[in-house]
């Protein structure tokens, strides 16, 4: 590893005179704010995506009172994050979820959940694929009435998602903010449109009544809002890149979660109010995929809806690159740990990029996609929503996780007011959110649409994944002692001064 450097410095991943080529393990600094930040994680959830989507499946389960299952998702997250980030402030952030139960829950329990984010991640990224390559095709089929296979403009996306997140941290940053304003604001055109015009038979109320609220699927509609937000916790990801980390990483995080669940509540409840309380479920019972674009068409205008079409595109576009950027950080932390081959730990020298990991994931996503495609998978039924559901419940299983580890870290290290509060906090946000898997595991049905035995399979990997994890976290700690002792390690160059941890016998003789 290079000598460590400054967080403050301009680039810390040129390489020391020392260094051989291609070997730096850093990261490019002081590259995003927080704004740049919350750009990334939003667009990660593709706001207008899920709206367009999924919101109509949530409607036709829960009823008119589908807009709260998503306030309810960003308040159980909010609580969530109050916990995540007072543990950032102790452990820099590196690794997130990785990082944060190896310091809480030890280091077998971290590897495993480092592991299992890898794999979490990377099936919603290449899972979202499928969606991409289906929906370029059907829009030059449209347009340019010309029929060429699905996977072929998924092998070119991939390229292009390869690229950019070569590039560097901040070109995608400023990528993603474009896409993102973009398809905010047609969301954002219909909402008002419709408030002006007063909706089908005026606006109402009835969205937010107890008898729409507790209607029986509102739990189904749980699995819906809460996988809206994939992908927010990623902002401690950045925290080496980020400038200011101590106050630009809270904000994103608050910021991105807050801004979700109130954007996501006005648009369905908009969209309720286009078709009536009476009208809506019949309007998507009969054709869900088109709620959002019959809506547009009326209050604003064909063009709306043909926009609306392009950017819907654009949005799962944008939602790649950051899954990528996402999915190259961890594995570029657990890499620089020794959990994964070295070499994915190196940067590119001048973009200050994880390029190798982010190279291996483009492969790994080639490769997938090319066994779907080689099988004549349907891209939509079989790549999105088998591959996609085992990321979605493990990256809520992890945050459950995690903040058991923030209860843990806390309890056993910190005595302060903040510890204390970010203690309760991360109960209930336990509580919360392990019920929520438990809501979303119940319903995997309506994300997979398959048999039960098939979503056994799905939901099985996850647990899976993470028993591997922790066998090769023990295999280490007999074989590579000093790699075990390494796990969810801080790094001074990202921001983090070390002390003393204690170890697995000390937490758990602490534990006893």
């Amino acid at each position: 590893m290079s000598p460590t450097t400054s967080p403050g410095a301009p680039n810390s991943s040129t390489p020391s005179p020392g260094d051989p080529p291609g070997s730096t393990e850093h990261l490019k600094t002081n590259a995003l704010g927080a704004t740049a930040i919350a750009f990334l994680v939003v667009a990660a959830a593709a706001p207008l995506t899920v709206m367009a989507g999924v919101s109509p499946v949530a409607i036709l389960v829960g009823g008119i009172g589908a807009p709260v299952g998503y306030l309810a998702a960003g308040a159980v997250l909010t609580i969530f994050a109050v916990g995540f980030m007072a543990m950032t402030r102790h452990t820099g952030g590196a690794g997130a979820f990785y990082s944060y139960i190896s310091l809480g829950l030890g280091r077998r329990l971290g590897m495993g959940a480092g592991i299992l984010a890898v794999v979490s991640y990377n099936a919603l990224q290449i899972g979202v694929y499928g969606l991409l390559g289906q929906q370029v095709s059907d829009a030059v089929s449209q347009l340019a009435g010309i029929d060429l296979p699905w996977w072929l403009f998924v092998l070119v996306a991939i390229v292009v998602v390869w690229l950019v997140g070569r590039r560097g941290i901040d070109v995608g940053a400023r990528i993603l903010g474009v896409l993102l304003l973009a398809e905010t604001a047609i969301l954002a055109l219909l909402v008002v449109a419709v408030i002006f015009q007063g909706g089908d038979s005026g606006l109402s109320g009835a969205s937010f009544t107890p008898s729409a609220v507790f209607a029986p699927g509102m739990f189904g509609v749980l699995a819906f809002a809460f996988a809206a937000f994939m992908g927010f916790e990623s902002t401690a990801l950045y925290r080496p890149e980020a400038r200011n980390p101590e106050r630009t990483i809270p904000r994103a995080t608050y910021g991105a979660v807050i801004f979700m669940a109130l954007f996501y509540c006005l648009v369905v409840w908009a969209v309720i109010q286009a078709f009536g309380n009476q009208g809506v479920i019949q309007a998507a019972s009969s054709d869900p995929a088109s709620l959002f674009f019959v809506a547009i068409e009326r209050y604003v205008g064909p063009w709306a809806s043909n926009a609306m079409y392009i950017l819907i595109i654009t949005s799962v576009f944008a939602s790649q690159i950051a899954f990528h950027n996402a999915i190259n950080r961890y594995t570029f932390t657990l890499a620089r740990d020794g959990l994964l081959p070295r070499p994915l730990a190196h940067s590119h020298p001048r973009y200050g990029s994880p390029s190798v990991a982010g190279a291996v994931q483009s492969v790994l996503a080639v490769i997938i996609v090319g066994v779907f495609a080689i099988m004549g998978a349907d891209p939509y039924n079989d790549l999105l929503l088998k591959v996609n559901t085992p990321g979605v419940v493990g990256i809520i299983g992890l945050q459950a996780i995690t903040s058991a580890a923030v209860v843990a870290y806390f309890v056993r290290r910190r005595h302060t007011v903040r510890a204390r509060v970010a203690v309760v906090f991360a109960v209930a946000a336990t509580v919360l959110l392990t019920l929520a898997v438990t809501l979303l595991v119940s319903h995997i049905s309506l994300l997979t649409n398959a048999p039960t035995p098939t979503n056994v399979i799905l939901v099985g990997i996850v647990p899976l994944t993470l028993i591997i994890g922790v066998v090769a976290a023990e295999v280490l700690r007999r074989r590579r002692p000093e790699v075990y002792a390494g796990i969810g390690g801080m790094h001074p160059e990202d921001g983090h001064v070390p002390a003393a941890e204690p170890t697995d016998e000390q937490l758990e003789a602490s534990a006893r």
